[in-house]
């Protein structure tokens, strides 16, 4: 029962904000395809001193010569709930909005330069790193991204109302309650991704450098 009304609320919440969780998504799409187009203006060295530092890094991971699973862990933790704790705070503040959707859209454009050069080096294998390293955990953490994003979009044009305009006239103390929760359970599911970047990535990018040689 409790599990019904559960997804009863979230149905009703993104319902309610549908065009800020599109507008966000369309947001991060921009970002993708910016960050792969970006990789075409590299200029012949910058591509080659690139991709000479990836190199490097692809044989350290083949050679088991990368940081240990747990540090990597960490690492994938840390970098990820700092980023999600700045969009968390600035949420909360009523001058943080433009910062916000200026982060999401730098997380968009990080995922399609690195797809982007990969597939732009490499071809096909380039593809297939892409596929395992940075897919797997992207899955979830992509998702967590934009919904913090528009939470706090949400949470922040409210405080723009209540502040400004005085038409929110609903109290906030139960609406931070929610909006901490929500940043609790965001950094669970980062921690989910952070476990498939330190242990399962890393065995799947060894396999399919192993299977297209040499870098």
């Amino acid at each position: 029962m409790k599990k019904r009304k559960y997804k009863n609320l979230i149905a009703d919440h993104i319902q309610e904000h549908s065009s800020i969780y599109l507008f966000v998504v369309v947001l991060f799409s921009i970002g993708v395809i910016f960050g792969a187009v970006v990789v075409n203006s590299l200029n012949f060295t910058q591509k080659e001193d690139l991709f000479y530092y990836l190199s490097q890094f692809f044989g350290q991971v083949s050679n088991g010569e990368v940081a240990s699973n747990k540090e990597l862990l960490l690492q994938s933790l840390f970098h990820n709930s700092k980023f999600i704790g700045l969009m968390w705070i600035l949420g909360v503040s009523v001058i943080g909005l433009p910062v916000i959707l200026i982060l999401l859209f730098i997380k968009g454009m990080v995922v399609g330069f690195t797809v982007g050069f990969l597939v732009n080096q490499m071809g096909w294998s380039g593809f297939w790193l892409a596929f395992v390293s940075i897919l797997p955990q992207n899955l979830i953490i992509v998702p967590v991204f934009i919904v913090t994003a528009s939470l706090s979009i949400t949470l922040s044009l409210k405080m723009i109302r209540k502040q400004f305009m005085k038409t929110y006239n609903q109290p906030v103390a139960p609406l931070f309650v929610r909006y901490f929760f929500s940043f609790v359970i965001a950094v669970m599911f980062l921690s989910i991704a952070a476990g498939i970047e330190a242990y399962l990535s890393p065995v799947l990018m060894k396999s399919v450098i192993s299977s297209v040689g040499s870098l």
